[in-house]
């Protein structure tokens, strides 16, 4: 399974950006599809997910009420609309898949693929 993420940027506080991730190949065998997020200087964090079964999701606290997390199987995209930035949303996001069980969805070591991650970057 190939990622592609895009849609990162430079926005003002307050502004909005939508990030996509394209999947390809073996994506029939992928479940569970996330955003996690990588500050300079900080570990990989979890900000969303969603999973194949009933397309449930979930959400960081830090983001829970801005982000909104998709997915357009048919497209084999998930996306990640993000509104009321904040200076520290900034960071390179990189989606993730795999087929982590519940407990092990905020955890990057659960996603045994991964994309090359956007920038986005948010002014004060």
């Amino acid at each position: 399974v190939q990622l592609q993420a895009s849609g990162g940027g430079l926005v003002q506080a307050g502004g909005s950006l939508r990030l996509s991730c394209v999947a390809s190949g073996s994506v029939y065998s992928i479940n569970d599809m996330a955003w996690f997020r990588q500050a300079p200087g900080k570990e990989r964090e979890f900000v969303a997910v969603i999973r194949s079964s009933g397309s449930r999701t979930y959400y960081a606290d830090s983001v829970k009420g801005r982000f909104t997390i998709s997915r357009d199987k048919a497209k084999n995209t998930l996306l990640l609309q993000m509104n009321s930035l904040k200076p520290e949303d900034t960071a390179v996001y990189h989606c993730g898949a795999g087929n982590p069980i519940l407990s092990t969805v905020r955890e990057a070591r659960a996603y045994r693929y991964w994309g090359q991650g956007t920038l986005v970057t948010v002014s004060s």
